[in-house]
């Protein structure tokens, strides 16, 4: 593939990793932090020392294999087609999943707004479809298209959220952090909970290591926007994080389905509390759109290898993946219908349980990937790699039974098509002699 065709250069990939990490949960997470005040930071730098971790080691697996699909290619060089077509399955999973909560969270987001659009379980539905196909047509229509949203959508979330974190340090009451950890937990255990409850809001940092197939330069572009993009959405997303706990009232900031927008309220009057839901709107809209993206890039270079049926390596006029679009599209869209007569928040955790459950097993194989194929590895970059290990393997275990059980049917429900895929590449193997 030619430079020419390749569209997506330095500022176009930080834009993809930072618009998928800032989406839904930045706004929604202080809420669930407001229980442990200012010892959530403890929590916070753990997550992002782990991310910071993992992240490097993406970072040095792009620089030494030029590979297209992520996760995906990484396992299959180190471990061969049968690992290889788990991660690169259980990525896409992940990655259409993910676009059905990230739909939900736009059609809450949008409520705060217009009120009348989520009134219903049906209107919130509706919108969150409306939103995914959207964003589906944006991508069908090129990567750079797709690419061009993404650079507008991030530079308008990223932008004001700085600003308000900035801002709002001028505006906090110290005494909002006192006690220091109002929950009366021990601090190990404050720790482990909030690193569990922002892992969600991590998520996506290894986002410009999947397209490299349209990537110009991947060996030097895609680790610097691996690195760059994780740091700057991660401490954009903590300092937004820790200035709402101190903003509003503890008992105000539990109850708040919105709190970031509480708090632009009680700090600055209604305005800026509206000016804050349109911001969170056109977050979940961009995060959207940046994972639509991923989610046909990865079975797009395992059918290229022949692990995944060949009609997702099949490219349109305009060089897109349309079958893989289309497809993860409308299995987000069944899942969002299956379940429209829950609540947003049923719906939206729901949707985060199968998306963070099928995530972490690429992590973890990627990181035994790198220990497989660096072949004489510095004494520090083995340390930083299993640190990675070390949180990889804690949140996978961290998230709990039941999203293990899910990751396990996810996957296993993949089996058949890795069978299938192998005896036709045997039936159709000329006889040997």
């Amino acid at each position: 593939m030619s430079t020419h065709s390749r569209p997506l250069g330095q500022l176009s990939l930080i834009a993809l990793v930072v618009g998928n990490m800032i989406g839904s949960g930045v706004f929604l997470l202080p809420a669930a932090l407001a229980p442990y005040g200012a010892a959530s930071l403890l929590g916070w730098a753990l997550t992002l020392a782990g991310a910071l971790l993992l992240a490097w080691v993406y970072a040095w697996l792009a620089r030494a294999i030029r590979n297209h699909g992520g996760a995906y290619g990484y396992a299959r060089r180190a471990f061969g087609d049968g690992i290889g077509f788990v991660v690169g399955w259980s990525y896409w999973v992940c990655t259409w999943s993910a676009n059905a909560a990230i739909a939900v969270a736009f059609a809450g987001s949008l409520g705060a707004l217009w009120p009348a659009a989520t009134a219903t379980p049906l209107r919130s539905a509706a919108c969150a479809l409306a939103a995914l196909w959207l964003c589906t047509a944006v991508n069908l229509a090129g990567v750079r298209e797709a690419a061009r949203m993404q650079m507008l959508t991030t530079l308008l979330k990223l932008v004001p959220l700085v600003l308000f974190g900035l801002v709002g340090l001028g505006w906090v009451q110290a005494a909002a952090y006192h006690p220091f950890n109002p929950s009366g937990l021990p601090l190990l255990g404050v720790t482990t909970s909030v690193a569990a409850l922002t892992l969600w809001a991590m998520l996506g940092f290894e986002a410009a290591t999947v397209p490299t197939g349209v990537v110009r330069e991947p060996e030097r572009t895609v680790p610097r926007a691996t690195v760059i993009g994780m740091l700057v959405a991660g401490l954009a997303t903590m300092l937004a994080c820790t200035v709402v706990i101190g903003l509003l009232p503890l008992d105000e900031l539990r109850r708040s389905p919105a709190p970031m927008v509480a708090a632009a309220t009680h700090a600055w009057g209604p305005t800026a509390g509206i000016a804050l839901a349109a911001v969170a709107t056109i977050s979940c809209f961009g995060a959207l759109n940046g994972w639509v993206l991923l989610q046909a890039q990865t079975p797009l270079a395992a059918a290229q290898d022949g692990l995944f049926p060949a009609r997702f390596a099949r490219l349109d006029v305009r060089g897109t993946p349309a079958f893989g679009l289309v497809l993860g599209s409308g299995l987000a869209s069944a899942l969002i219908v299956a379940n429209y007569s829950r609540t947003l928040v049923a719906l939206f955790t729901f949707s985060i349980l199968l998306s963070t459950a099928t995530t972490l097993l690429p992590y973890v194989v990627s990181v035994l990937a790198w220990w497989r194929i660096e072949p004489a590895p510095r004494p520090w970059r083995r340390l930083v790699a299993a640190g990675a290990l070390a949180y990889a393997l804690w949140a996978l275990v961290g998230t709990g039974i039941e999203s293990l059980l899910w990751a396990g049917v996810l996957v296993a429900m993949g089996l058949p098509v890795l069978l299938w895929q192998r005896w036709r590449s045997a039936a159709q193997r000329p006889p040997a002699g």
